[in-house]
């Protein structure tokens, strides 16, 4: 295939993929509050594609991928910020959301960059940084991304009609917390295992990681199904939509981009490791289940 026909392809992708998003947030938002002619979801999925759209200017000129996942994080809380200045005043349901969704976006991102700092890049993007079409994929998708996930707290903070606190936002908040927990926990786990020098390619079994093999994906999947947990009181007609949120992090991370990707790479480095092959056939995927005795 020539070098123009995949750009051609590339830019075809990326004006998909911004359909879809911004269809998604169109009627995603409908019943929500609106700031003019448009609904303020809507308004955060432009704001979600123009972060990423400014920020890949002088990356692509660079050649470079060391800010993708802090501009990620500056995403969603671009447009959780936007939501919160267009759609206020607040209820402590939209306070407590956007609280939560700022917290997480700040601890991830600050782990993230600081990862791809040690490492000095990420093999990822090795391919694909050196064509500009391709690489605008890249930052179109991580838009996209943001929308999707983050719909369930858009949809609580832009929402016009308030439900007092019960069962829904109580369950959805203790969830999240413990999905919350998970996340950290792991990735600190995992950390610390790589800064010491006696694990130096070996892989990681103990801790969360005993009881399943990618323990940071099941908080962050448990962390998104409890923002919508918290945002179902509030839904109505195509704002049940924002139940794709922990659907699309649930077949991102299972079936794209997450554990595929990871597993593929586990294999060629240990798969004639008896001790990985015998991990991987006790330890979950992803549910947690305590370790055989």
């Amino acid at each position: 295939m020539s070098g123009t026909k995949r750009s051609l392809i590339s830019l075809t992708i990326v004006v998909v993929v911004t359909l879809i998003g911004l269809a998604f947030a169109w009627f995603a938002g409908a019943n929500g509050a609106t700031k003019g002619e448009y609904s303020v979801f809507f308004l955060c999925a432009l704001v979600a594609f123009a972060v990423n759209w400014l920020a890949y200017i002088p990356s692509a000129i660079a050649q470079t991928e060391k800010y993708y996942d802090f501009v990620g994080s500056l995403t969603y809380l671009s447009i959780i910020i936007a939501a919160c200045l267009l759609a206020g005043p607040l209820d402590t349901r939209a306070i407590v959301a956007a609280a939560m969704v700022t917290i997480w976006c700040v601890r991830l991102g600050t782990f993230l960059f600081s990862r791809i700092q040690d490492s000095g890049h990420d093999s990822r993007f090795d391919q694909i940084k050196v064509n500009p079409a391709r690489f605008l994929v890249a930052w179109t998708l991580q838009a996209l991304w943001a929308i999707f996930t983050a719909a369930a707290a858009l949809a609580i903070i832009t929402a016009t009609e308030r439900a007092p606190l019960g069962l829904f936002f109580y369950l959805g908040a203790l969830v999240w917390i413990g999905g919350f927990a998970i996340e950290v926990i792991a990735d600190r786990q995992k950390g610390a295992f790589r800064k010491d020098p006696s694990n130096k390619g070996k892989f990681i079994k103990s801790g969360l990681w005993a009881w399943s093999q990618h323990p940071n994906y099941f908080g962050e999947i448990m962390l998104w199904t409890g923002m919508l947990i918290m945002a179902l009181p509030l839904l109505s007609g195509a704002g049940y939509l924002v139940i794709l949120s922990p659907i699309f992090v649930t077949l991102l991370l299972t079936k794209v981009s997450g554990i595929p990707m990871l597993d593929k790479a586990a294999e060629e480095k240990w798969g004639d490791d008896p001790a990985y092959q015998k991990y991987t056939e006790e330890t979950p995927v992803l549910i947690p289940r305590p370790p055989r005795s």
